[in-house]
């Protein structure tokens, strides 16, 4: 038994995304690009600051050694960045934990100290005389460590805090971001479910309506269930899809429409009036079923005669306008505001908000000679244009 049960899977994704399923902001390419651009720009101040400051004091000449030293700096300092980057996130410090993780970073402050002020001094012994500088003397490296320490307690917690600042600007955009999609998600359950809810709806109006002729003729009851197994297989065949194109739309009109017109015969009537090359327009699935059973049921409720219906659409002003029009009575209580909405048509109101917003229309009007329209106004779009 357990073994025919469908994989559970939640369709929602979590509000706080964990570290290996974060929304990145920048690619990792162009995050290092830009960091290497910024120590590069670092480096250039540093150079100007000190050569400038050689040109101040009448010591020419140093430009080529001023920039081989402040860029080489730079990049020693770059390339130590991922280590203290990990080190900084790993031992973050919160208001429940600054006991234990200041005395960390002070120690990551250190050893970064320490590694840089070595980096330097072996990168420039190596690269002095390739750049043809002659060979480089650091000085007396007792006192170098704790000079150039000094410098680096600024740029430490510079850094500390540039990555604290990424760090709290990715976390509330993944917040925004799934926050974002949480509604996205719980909005397409909410027209799910609103579609779930008008298939057993028309399912059992359909029912009923063999139902009703099964006694008196089981050849067109038999016709009448063909029918509407025709029309389930195209239903579930876009079970997933809220859109459809139209001319799938239309099919399942078709059927439904075969469905009634073996029980009521030659006292429906209805006429289509579809513009050429809209087939491919997308429409909210049954979205013309329920308008049509509407005037069915409405069209017959004070008269025995025949129930003409028009199914129009067309394109107008960017936007796909359908119009079911029928000869029956209309709706007395629709001026006065007395009359409800079944629940296709109040189904189907709630899933064109759901989908379009206010971006679309809905209207039920009587018309002058007699009958009703109920006329839907959508944004025009194609499954091309949709991706």
């Amino acid at each position: 038994m357990g073994d025919n049960l469908p994989e559970v899977v939640n369709p929602l994704p979590a509000a706080n995304p964990s570290p290996k399923h974060r929304y990145a902001v920048l690619s990792r390419k162009t995050a290092w690009f830009l960091t290497f651009v910024a120590f590069t720009a670092l480096g250039w101040l540093e150079f100007a600051y000190r050569y400038l400051d050689d040109l101040a004091r009448g010591h020419p000449h140093t430009f080529a050694m001023r920039m081989f030293e402040e860029m080489t700096g730079a990049y020693s300092a770059l390339l130590l960045l991922p280590v203290l980057v990990w080190a900084v996130r790993r031992n973050r410090i919160r208001r429940n934990n600054w006991w234990r993780t200041l005395p960390l970073n002070l120690l990551i402050m250190v050893a970064f100290s320490v590694c840089d002020t070595t980096l330097m001094s072996v990168s420039r012994s190596l690269l002095s005389p390739v750049f043809g500088l002659g060979q480089y003397d650091y000085g007396i490296m007792f006192y170098r460590y704790p000079m150039e320490f000094a410098n680096h307690v600024l740029w430490f917690w510079i850094m500390v805090g540039a990555i604290y600042g990424v760090d709290s600007y990715r976390a509330a955009r993944d917040r925004q971001v799934a926050h974002a999609e949480l509604e996205t998600r719980l909005a397409e359950a909410q027209l799910q479910n609103l579609r779930l809810q008008l298939q057993p709806h028309f399912l059992f109006n359909a029912l009923n309506t063999i139902s009703s002729v099964m006694h008196e003729d089981v050849g067109r009851a038999d016709a009448m269930l063909a029918q509407l197994s025709d029309l389930l297989r195209r239903t579930l065949r876009a079970a997933n899809s809220q859109e459809v194109a139209l001319e799938e739309e239309l099919a399942l009109l078709k059927n439904y429409l075969a469905i009634m017109e073996a029980r009521f015969g030659n006292d429906l009537q209805v006429d289509f009036a579809v513009e050429p090359a809209l087939s491919d327009a997308l429409v909210p699935q049954l979205i013309l079923q329920p308008l049509v059973e509407n005037s069915i049921r409405h069209g017959r409720e004070t008269q025995s005669s025949r129930v003409d219906i028009q199914v129009k659409v067309r394109r107008e002003n960017g936007n796909l306008l359908l119009q079911v029009c029928d000869n029956g009575p209309g709706i007395r209580e629709l001026t006065n505001g007395g009359w409800r909405k079944g629940v296709g048509l109040s189904n189907t109101e709630e899933r064109l908000e759901g989908l379009y917003g206010s971006d679309h229309q809905f209207l039920l009007e009587n018309s002058v000679g007699g009958g009703l329209t109920v006329t839907v106004r959508v944004p025009f779009h194609t499954a091309a244009t949709a991706r």
